[in-house]
């Protein structure tokens, strides 16, 4: 049977556009359709502005320790519509650059919405239709809000970077790492910020000294954590909203931001018409090499819902690319995977947690919390923490966890090692970077 293309993506967010480059590089016939923004959750509403934000929301503590540092520094307030402005050309110039990206290498793009129709059949908007021999879906997901009275008053992580002036006050519902780093962004930004978490702790899932420290630290920069907190209700009022909360309070904020979740962007795919199942959140079910059961269609990145993190949307990218196009199976590995969570200060992991491997097997843990140098001369209370987590029988090096400025600059040369399976004796054997904070990580001799 003769097909259109030999691929069709449907989605223009990294791990479509990297998988619809690198099979066009490889002599096949590729079209992609993208309905919003090329570049995707990371580069549009996610990862890059973000980090722009943390940029941003750093200088005011920056110019601070300047002055402890003798330096006579005069500075007026943040200008949130210039800092806006020069963000969203930035946001620009890379779109372009995807857009390029898929026209050098000769892959047809459809600015529209796409859907499938059968299992070799993908319709656009307009209602025309194309034939493929393979299809990827890279959706992507996107924030959800809960089912309360008012929440839809509140705003997302996708309308952040979007607002026309800084609120002086805000109110995060989240304890996860967009919650998070958003408190953290927004307080830097001098934001009067109050966050809500229903759980015992923020960051479920991490590390808990590691989290506890976050949590210790973001409270004593200002931000107003309230632990075992939910929302009841919002309602409009005159500047901003009224909110009930579990505890019994009521208070008034400029604005409010749910950052409680995401869900995959499956409706209205034609998922059930072509016989691609869909799990319990609505994530496409896939196999270790990203097939559904339907043997032409595959999907990779937040749709599937297996990790959530662009890189590793990019990987499974190429391994479809392997698997299909250059005729070498090739499994997506998620394992051992470093990341970072960009609070203030910043948490960065690979590998087991303390908790997570004390269920596995016995385990020594060694852990320094300390002022690093450079603050401590400024005079300010700001802790670090540097923890590895090592079996007792192979003393394997099972989890790396770093809470401290740069950490996820650090996590990323620590999850090497991590991945290689490097020992405890293997760093002690490497000589320290002195003076640094993450020459803890080889000068710890003694389990705590």
């Amino acid at each position: 049977m003769a097909f259109d293309y030999d691929l069709f993506v449907i989605g223009g967010g990294s791990g479509g556009v990297r998988a619809a480059r690198v099979a066009a590089q490889g002599g096949a016939k590729v079209a992609l359709a993208e309905e919003d923004r090329y570049g995707g959750t990371c580069v549009i509403r996610g990862c890059v502005p973000k980090k722009l934000m943390v940029f941003a929301s750093e200088y005011r503590g920056a110019m601070a320790d300047a002055q402890s540092y003798g330096w006579t520094v005069h500075a007026g307030g943040f200008d949130w519509d210039a800092f806006k402005t020069k963000l969203h050309a930035e946001l620009d110039r890379l779109e372009e650059i995807y857009r390029g990206i898929l026209r050098n290498n000769e892959v047809e793009s459809f600015d529209t919405r796409a859907r499938l129709v059968d299992p070799h059949t993908v319709e656009l908007a307009d209602g025309t239709q194309h034939s493929a021999r393979h299809i990827l879906i890279a959706t992507g997901g996107r924030p959800v809000k809960p089912d309360l009275p008012g929440a839809e008053h509140a705003i997302t992580s996708n309308d952040i970077f979007h607002l026309e002036t800084l609120p002086k006050s805000i109110l995060i519902i989240g304890g996860g790492y967009i919650a998070c780093e958003f408190a953290c962004i927004l307080n830097g930004l001098g934001v009067q910020v109050t966050q809500f978490y229903r759980g015992a702790q923020i960051l479920r899932g991490f590390d808990g000294e590691a989290r506890g420290l976050v949590s210790d630290e973001m409270i004593q920069s200002g931000i107003h954590l309230h632990l075992g907190t939910n929302i009841l209700s919002m309602d409009p009022v005159e500047g901003g909203y009224r909110v009930k909360a579990s505890n019994g309070t009521e208070a008034m904020y400029q604005q409010v931001m749910f950052a409680t979740g995401r869900a995959p962007n499956t409706e209205d795919l034609g998922l059930e018409a072509a016989g691609v199942a869909t799990g319990r959140k609505g994530e496409i079910v896939v196999d270790e090499y990203s097939q559904t059961g339907v043997p032409s269609v595959y999907a990779i990145g937040e749709v599937t819902d297996r990790v959530n993190l662009t890189p590793v949307a990019i990987r499974e990218g190429m391994a479809f690319v392997e698997t299909v196009f250059n005729g070498n199976p090739t499994p997506v590995d998620h394992e051992l995977i470093p990341t970072a969570i960009f609070t203030q200060p910043e948490m960065g992991t690979v590998g087991l947690s303390e908790e997570a491997a004390r269920d596995q097997e016995p385990v020594d843990v060694y852990c320094n919390s300390f002022r690093p140098m450079q603050t401590a001369f400024a005079g300010r209370p700001d802790r670090v923490l540097m923890k590895l987590v090592v079996s007792r029988e192979t003393r394997k090096v099972l989890g790396c966890h770093i809470v401290a400025p740069g950490a996820g600059e650090m996590i990323q040369l620590a999850g090497i090692a991590v991945k290689m399976g490097a020992t405890k004796e293997d760093f002690d054997r490497t000589v320290a970077v002195h003076p640094t904070m993450s020459e803890e990580l080889v000068t710890m001799k003694t389990p705590v």
